[in-house]
């Protein structure tokens, strides 16, 4: 099978596939018409590798899109499982929009940019000057009321395998559970709700190579959203775990049986 990457460090763990630059993409046609997949290409490529090229892509196209915009990825959450949505505004930067958040969550809630990962771009706002500063910074109001919690699920699924499930336990006084924030990886009490969420996420919408961000309020999963490329923190032997599962997935790995040194974690009902 004839690969190409055009990221080589999401690709490390796969043997054999040839690393082409994104920018360099013009000049390898031919090569990029032989390939039976192509690995992690941007988002600027998708366009001229699927529609003109007809090209294989991994991750799927669905991935790609629903990945790259908080809104449209929240909106198609809310249109399929909308009991698993966090109460969410999405507004225009106007005074109305004010009004109306203050309305449905007073202070505080969160905001959130909507193209961010790693926690960035997350606000806990407290007042109508806090909002009235983000909203300086930002065309669109993403407003989600603050759940009762001290921690959230990230639970990585590539091609429907299960890689890693652990709880990320926001520090102290803080309000963000992401690693790359200080927040604190937890193996234990896994629920297989969340678990079940996910699965049912990745198959409805075809995505196949995500982090989901879920978190747990009175036994029930809300889930926040799902990142494309995920950091790989908490999976321990990443690359070849996750390599391995991406082979599975494109059809030539079937000999590769899922990888046991991910220490098991503990689920409950």
């Amino acid at each position: 099978m004839k690969l190409i990457t055009f990221d080589v460090f999401r690709t490390l763990g796969i043997p054999g596939v040839r690393y082409i630059k994104p920018e360099r993409m013009l000049d390898h046609l031919d090569e990029i018409r032989a390939a039976d997949w192509l690995l992690f290409p941007e988002y600027w490529q998708l366009n001229t590798l699927v529609h003109g090229l007809k090209a294989r892509i991994f991750p799927s196209l669905a991935s790609y899109h629903l990945g790259h915009d908080k809104v449209e990825q929240t909106r198609a959450f809310q249109a399929l499982f909308p009991e698993h949505v966090p109460p969410t505004e999405i507004l225009g930067a106007s005074r109305a929009a004010i009004d109306k958040v203050e309305s449905r969550f007073g202070y505080p809630f969160i905001a959130k940019r909507i193209k961010s990962s790693m926690g960035e771009g997350v606000r806990l706002v407290d007042s109508r000057p806090a909002l009235e500063a983000h909203l300086a910074e930002e065309p669109v109001l993403y407003a989600q009321e603050r759940l009762p919690i001290d921690r959230d699920l990230r639970i990585v699924l590539v091609g429907g395998e299960l890689l890693a499930a652990y709880w990320r336990v926001t520090p102290l006084g803080g309000y963000r559970s992401n690693v790359s924030q200080g927040g604190a990886i937890d193996r234990e009490a896994i629920p297989e709700a969340a678990i079940a969420l996910a699965r049912r996420l990745a198959e409805a919408f075809h995505i196949n190579h995500a982090g989901f961000d879920i978190a747990m309020v009175d036994g029930h999963p809300y889930v926040f959203e799902f990142n494309r490329l995920f950091g790989n923190q908490g999976i321990n032997d990443s690359s070849k775990r996750i390599g391995a599962a991406i082979l599975r997935q494109l059809g030539d790995g079937d000999d590769l049986g899922p990888d046991d040194d991910e220490p098991p974690f503990a689920l409950t009902g």
